[in-house]
């Protein structure tokens, strides 16, 4: 029988592989095959993390201690997760999987050994339409050699085991013989402008809108709260923007000299100016509606514009959750006879 494959090229998975690369994982692969650009990658599989973790428990157990966390104070939880955090921080990867990770970062890189990548955590439950993981695993941005991957990789396996994490999966029973990581890395964009992209009205539900929110630099100062991004709502068909709402940005996440991001000011001109263009929002717009058609339901999507090239390219779409979850709730409990939806209205009895 041959082994699963250690490493995932986006050209060759999708959503359907979500069980091997994760939710993030799944997601690039899908948008690489709907033909939406997202800067090349591979994903490092759930195989890779499941050899790690044979290797890793033949020493000492791992996943049974997390089983035995249900019910307990959250200080006990948080001394067994740093302990089992440091455990697999500290454990050297499997030689075949070390020699197949560093075999596509080669192939990824090309002559540049030191091409800036992103290293992002995708487990097996995140972004599913029932349970997220979304933000409870870590990400690294601006990674530029092959042993700093190899640390972030084993550091995003790590993360699965963080206090939130854990407590998150006891919440909802999930057991922990279903839960792996998989890792995405890919290269990194040094964006002008980021930011995300509702297909439907974050505020109302409104499904006829497109609400885009964007600022100066790398996304993650918009996702991480650290400034107030311009936001603006346009009609999802016509195109007509009703909503200019510029914010004043007044610092941006920048690539940080050697590895990682840093926090910069941004310019006094900058400022108050409009991260996007009129016709970069219309551009937008066009994705949002693809990306939507192609998945069939409304999308939360993360975009970047390229400092040096201009090319929209989006690193992220997943499913939108708040409303969808609302629409999905019953609108009336259960009720043995049906009558008592009617009657009560009125205050009467059946």
């Amino acid at each position: 029988m041959t082994a699963p494959a250690v490493i995932a090229w986006f050209a060759d998975i999708g959503l359907h592989d979500r069980a091997r690369v994760g939710g993030k994982g799944g997601s690039l692969g899908e948008l690489q095959r709907a033909a939406i650009e997202v800067p090349p990658g591979f994903v490092v599989t759930t195989a890779a993390f499941e050899q790690f973790m044979r290797a890793l428990e033949e020493r000492a157990p791992l996943r049974s201690r997390v089983e035995a966390l249900r019910g307990v104070d959250l200080g006990a939880a948080t001394k067994v997760c740093a302990e089992l955090r440091a455990q697999v921080e500290a454990a050297p990867l499997p030689p075949d999987v070390l020699e197949q990770i560093s075999r596509a970062h080669a192939q990824l890189c090309g002559a540049n050994a030191t091409l800036p990548l992103a290293v992002r955590s995708s487990a097996t439950t995140e972004d599913a339409t029932d349970a997220s993981f979304a933000g409870l695993q870590d990400t690294f941005l601006w990674i530029t050699d092959l042993a700093n991957v190899l640390e972030c990789i084993r550091s995003c396996w790590a993360s699965l085991y963080s206090v939130e994490s854990v407590t998150y999966r006891c919440s909802r029973q999930i057991p922990e013989a279903g839960v792996a990581m998989a890792v995405v890395v890919q290269r990194m964009v040094d964006a002008r402008a980021a930011g995300v992209m509702f297909t439907r009205s974050p505020l109302t539900g409104d499904r006829s809108v497109v609400t885009i929110e964007g600022a100066w630099g790398l996304g993650s100062a918009v996702v991480g709260g650290e400034v107030t991004p311009d936001r603006w709502v346009l009609g999802k068909i016509t195109g007509d923007i009703s909503v200019r709402d510029i914010s004043d940005k007044h610092v941006r996440h920048v690539p940080n000299a050697g590895a990682g991001t840093k926090t910069e000011p941004v310019p006094e001109d900058q400022r108050r100016q409009p991260c996007l263009s009129d016709d970069q929002l219309q551009q937008l717009r066009s994705i949002g509606r693809k990306v939507e058609g192609h998945y069939g339901r409304p999308q939360d999507i993360e975009w970047a514009i390229d400092r040096i090239t201009g090319a929209m390219l989006l690193l992220q779409s997943r499913p939108e959750t708040v409303w969808s979850a609302r629409e999905a709730a019953p609108v009336a409990k259960v009720a043995q006879d049906p009558r008592m939806h009617v009657m009560s209205i009125f205050g009467g009895k059946p």
